[in-house]
C-alpha cells in the first residue's frame, strides 16, 4: 500500500472534530518554521501565526553546529547550507584561547557553518511553504481556550481578530511565550547576573581573518565578519555583571567597551544594530501539557553562549514532529509525545547547566578568574579527549536519549551515524528523508531470508538490506535496527538466529506501532 495512503487512511476519531487545521503553531522563527516542515513531511495540516509582516533582519543566532547539520542532511536541505556558511573546523568554550578541535568528532560534517540567522529562517520558510505551511504574517496569538478535544487559538489577524480551531497548538513564540503563559506552564528560573553587548557594525580597521577575540582582566570582545561588509562585535566587560539594566546600548559605549578590552575600537560606525543580552536562565516545567507542547525558547532561555540555542530548537522540533504526527493520526504507541518532554527537558536542562558555566567563566575577571580560564584553556589543548567531550556537548552529538528498557541493545537511544553500504546505494542520512522509521536488514549478503523481516502492510517505514561498510565499529555486529524519523536509534539487534530475528523485529515494530496488525 502506498505509504501516504496508509497514513492519511490510518486516523484518530480527534480528526473528526471540526478543526481549520491539525496544529497550530505560534511563532516562524527557524523552530516553528522547521516544525511546520516536519508536520507536513508527516501529511499533518499546519497553520503557522507569526505577528511580523516580514522576517527579521537582525539575525540573533550564527551558528549552525554538527548536529543540525546532519538533520539538514536526514531532510535533503543540507546543500545551500553548506555552500553558504562559512565553514569553521573549531568552536569555542566561554570563549577560551584554545578552541576546541571539531576534527574530532565522528561526525560527516566536523565544523560549525558561521550564517545568519535571517538566511536559515529564509531557507527554513521556503522548505516549510514547499511542504505545504500556511504560514501566516501578521497574525498574532493572544491566547488559547483548550477543550478535552481540540485548541481554539485566539488570534489578532490584519483584518481584526479572530479564531482558530486545532486538535494541538505549538509555542514556538520564544521566551515571552503567549502560548506558554495561556497555558499557564510556569517557567522558573534566574533572572541575569551578568549583560553582554552586541553591535553589527561597519569597521574601517578590521582585525585580521573572519573572527577575533581576545578576553583579559578588562573584558572580553568577539568580532566576526558578516556579509555586506559588516563585523558582529560581541562581548562583555566588568561593568556588565550586574542584576539592574542600564538602558540601550550606545554607539559610544559600544565603542568604549572594545577600545579598554583591545585598544582600538577598530575604526567602529554605522551600526545597523545595538543590543544587549543577558544570562536569564529559565526552563519550561513541561513541554508538553493536554494539547499544547513547547519547543525553543519557548521551553528554555539561557545565555547565547557557543552559539547552540537556535540548534537545540531545531532539535526539539524534529523530536517533536514525528511524535506528534504520530498521535493525530492514531497510530502512536500509548504515551508517544509524553516522550518528547521525557528526552528533551533533560536536553535543555543540559543546555542550561553549559552556557551558565561558560558565563560564569566569561565573566571572570579576577586575577583568579583569569588563572582558572587560563588552566582550562591548556587543559583543553593538551588533552584531546576534553576537547573533543565539551565539542560533542556544544555541537548536539553527545545527546543519548534513555533506552525503555535496561535490556536495550546499546545504540538505543543514541544518534544513527550517517552509516554507509557496500552496494554504494542511499546512506541512513538519505533513508531518512521520507520522514518515516528506517528499518536496516544487516544480516549479510549470504544469510537466510526467507522469512522478511517487514510487510507490506507495515510502515510507515522504509527498509533497507545491506552490509555495512567497515567503518562503523559500534555496529560491527548488528542484524537490524529500526531507527527513528528524527534519527535516533529505537531498537537494534545482534540476533543471528534466521529463526529468531523476523520475531525480534516484528515485537520492535509493533512496539514502535508500525505493525499492519489492528490498522
Amino acid at each position: 500500500m502506498n505509504q501516504q495512503v496508509a497514513m492519511n487512511q490510518r486516523v484518530t476519531t480527534d480528526q473528526q472534530v471540526a478543526t481549520n487545521q491539525q496544529v497550530a503553531i505560534a511563532g516562524a522563527g527557524p523552530v516553528g518554521l522547521w516544525l511546520a516542515a516536519e508536520l507536513r513531511l508527516a501529511g499533518i495540516t499546519v497553520t503557522v501565526l507569526e505577528p511580523r509582516l516580514e522576517p527579521d533582519p537582525k539575525s540573533k543566532a550564527l551558528t549552525v553546529h554538527p548536529r543540525t547539520i546532519e538533520l539538514l542532511a536526514s531532510r535533503g536541505l543540507e546543500k545551500p547550507f553548506l555552500e553558504e556558511g562559512l565553514h569553521i573546523p573549531s568552536g569555542h568554550f566561554a570563549v577560551l584561547d584554545s578552541r576546541l578541535d571539531f576534527g574530532l568528532l565522528e561526525t560527516r560534517y566536523p565544523f560549525t557553518l558561521a550564517l545568519l540567522q535571517s538566511r536559515t529562517e529564509e531557507l527554513f520558510e521556503i522548505h516549510a511553504r514547499a511542504a505545504g505551511a500556511d504560514i501566516r504574517r501578521g497574525h498574532r496569538v493572544t491566547g488559547l481556550t483548550e477543550t478535552p478535544d481540540s485548541v481554539t487559538v485566539h488570534i489578532e489577524g490584519p483584518d481584526g481578530p479572530y479564531d482558530e480551531e486545532a486538535l494541538y497548538v505549538a509555542g514556538c513564540d520564544g521566551t515571552r511565550s503567549t502560548v506558554r503563559t495561556s497555558a499557564q506552564i510556569p517557567y522558573p528560573g534566574d533572572d541575569f547576573t551578568v549583560l553582554g553587548f552586541l553591535g553589527d557594525v561597519v569597521l574601517d580597521e578590521p582585525p585580521p581573518g573572519a573572527a577575533f577575540s581576545k578576553t583579559g582582566i578588562d573584558g572580553l570582545v568577539m568580532i566576526v565578519a558578516l556579509p555586506g561588509g559588516l563585523h558582529r562585535v560581541v562581548g562583555t566587560v566588568p561593568a556588565d555583571v550586574r542584576t539592574d539594566w542600564p538602558g540601550d546600548l550606545t554607539l559610544e559605549e559600544l565603542r568604549a567597551n572594545v577600545r579598554q578590552v583591545t585598544g582600538t575600537d577598530f575604526g567602529l560606525h554605522s551600526p545597523t544594530w545595538l543590543s544587549r543580552y543577558g544570562n536569564t536562565s529559565r526552563q519550561a516545567e513541561r513541554y508538553v501539557k493536554g494539547r499544547v507542547v513547547l519547543a525553543g525558547d519557548a521551553a528554555h532561555q539561557h545565555m547565547p553562549a557557543g552559539g547552540v540555542g537556535l540548534n537545540v530548537g531545531v532539535q526539539d522540533a524534529t523530536n517533536l514532529g514525528w511524535k506528534l504526527a504520530a498521535t493525530i493520526q492514531g497510530r502512536a504507541p500509548a504515551g508517544l509525545l509524553d516522550t518528547y518532554h521525557d528526552e528533551r527537558h533533560p536536553v535543555g536542562a543540559d543546555l542550561l547547566e553549559h552556557t551558565a558555566a561558560q558565563t560564569a567563566l566569561i565573566a571572570a575577571f579576577t586575577p583568579d578568574g583569569q588563572r582558572l580560564r587560563s588552566l582550562l584553556s591548556k587543559l583543553v589543548a593538551e588533552q584531546p579527549e576534553l576537547s573533543r567531550t565539551l565539542g560533542e556537548r556544544l555541537s548536539g552529538l553527545h545527546v543519548a536519549y534513555d533506552a525503555p528498557t535496561a535490556d536495550a541493545h546499546p545504540l538505543v537511544g543514541r544518534r544513527a551515524p550517517d552509516l554507509a553500504f557496500t552496494d554504494g546505494g542511499d546512506t541512513v542520512f538519505a533513508l531518512l528523508r521520507t520522514g518515516h522509521h528506517v528499518l536496516l536488514d544487516l544480516r549479510g549478503p549470504h544469510a537466510n531470508r526467507e522469512t522478511p523481516l517487514a510487510t507490506a502492510e507495515d510502515g510507515p517505514l522504509v527498509t533497507r538490506t545491506a552490509t555495512l561498510t567497515g567503518e562503523h565499529a559500534p555496529w560491527a555486529e548488528v542484524t537490524a535496527a529500526l531507527i527513528r524519523p528524527d534519527g535516533h536509534v529505537a531498537w537494534a539487534t545482534e540476533e543471528h538466529d534466521p529463526g529468531k530475528l523476523p520475531t525480534v523485529t516484528r515485537d520492535a515494530l509493533d512496539q514502535a506501532g508500525l505493525t499492519g496488525t489492528d490498522r
